[in-house]
This record gives structure tokens, sequence and C-alpha cells, in this order.
């Protein structure tokens, strides 16, 4: 029975590698990525930063634009700011429910995103992160047509990650990975507060 079971097994994987090695063949192209992380799930910033640690190790240079956020007191700007191949930059002047003031948020938005635009003009970056830009397009605060253009206009092998939520489908288009994170429980409707290391 166990040897029935293994034998199974050992077909059913030997089939598995067979079409994944015949589809990793297939993708021979090399290009510069758009990658999306969005919807209600904690994580996509998470996730992006994993992708700063892992262009890191492997040598690259990365830029961080961070939009609506202002806090400089997170772990990963200490952990990330301070390694000698990133460029940090945290842009934002708070959640829009904390400015309260459209016209500052407006141009805030478009002070950040020159300074965002140069690190996509930049070959010398690998990765440049996006971080929050979704907000800044749906609420109207920087013009998607132009921002498209100038993600598009970037050196051809810079990968780009985008994170936020309720990211415009113009924006899903033209991404080539797209990851939209779920919300089923998190701590905070529990009333427990960010706690450092895991939300900060």
């Amino acid at each position: 029975m166990t040897v029935d079971k293994d034998t199974r097994h050992a077909a059913r994987m030997q089939r598995k590698k067979t079409l994944i090695d015949a589809n990793i063949a297939q993708a021979n192209q090399e290009k510069g990525l758009l990658l999306v992380l969005t919807g209600n799930g904690k994580g996509k910033s998470s996730s992006a930063f994993g992708m700063v640690a892992r262009a890191l190790g492997y040598g690259m240079k990365v830029g961080v634009a961070q939009f609506i956020k202002s806090r400089k007191d997170t772990g990963e700007e200490a952990f990330f700011s301070k390694q000698p191949n990133v460029e940090w930059h945290v842009l934002g002047d708070g959640f829009t429910w904390d400015t309260q003031n459209r016209a500052q948020d407006i141009q805030t938005a478009v002070a950040g995103w020159k300074i965002a635009k140069k690190m996509l003009q930049n070959p010398d970056i690998g990765l440049v992160v996006l971080d929050e830009l979704t907000y800044t397009l749906s609420y109207g605060y920087l013009d998607t047509a132009q921002i498209m253009a100038d993600i598009a206009a970037r050196p051809a092998m810079q990968h780009v990650v985008v994170t936020g939520r309720a990211a415009p489908q113009v924006l899903i288009d033209a991404a080539d990975t797209v990851s939209e994170l779920m919300d089923i429980k998190h701590a905070y409707r529990a009333g427990i507060k960010a706690q450092a290391g895991i939300d900060l």
C-alpha cells in the first residue's frame, strides 16, 4: 500500500517537473518589470521592502519613494536608509484624514514625483519602489497619464514596484505582475495597536 502511494507520488511529481521545466525554458526574456501590489490586505509595502532586500543581495542600487506617509521612524526606513546602495525618500505629509488639505496634498505629491522621476531616469538604479503611489492617482493628486508615461520611459532593465490600495486599471493593465492582498483578519480591529517590528 505504501509502495503504491510512493510510486504514484513519484510519477505525479515527475509529470509536474516536466511541465514546470518546460515553462521555465519558455521564459527566456529579460526586461525591467513593473509590479503592482494592491488590495485591502496587510503586507503590500512589506512585500516591496522584501524585494528591496533581495535586490541589495544582488548588489543592485535601489530607490524608494514613499508617498502619503510622513513617518521617518519606521523600522524599514531606519534599516534601509543606512544601506550604501539605497536612496530613500519619505515624500508625504501624512494620511489624507490627518492633513485634511487637498491643495497641500497635491503640492506635496507633485514635489515628491519630481524626486521619484529622477530615480526613474537613473540607469544605475536597478529597483525603484513607489510606495503608496496608488493613492496619489486615485485621489487625483497626480496626472495618471503622465505618471504612466514616466514609468514607461524608465531604463529598459529597471524594475519598478508600486504599492497601495485601489490600483487604477491603467496601472494594472501596464504591469507585468499584479498581486492583490486580501484582508481576512487584522489585529487592529481587535483593539491591538501597531506593533514595532511588525507594523512599524
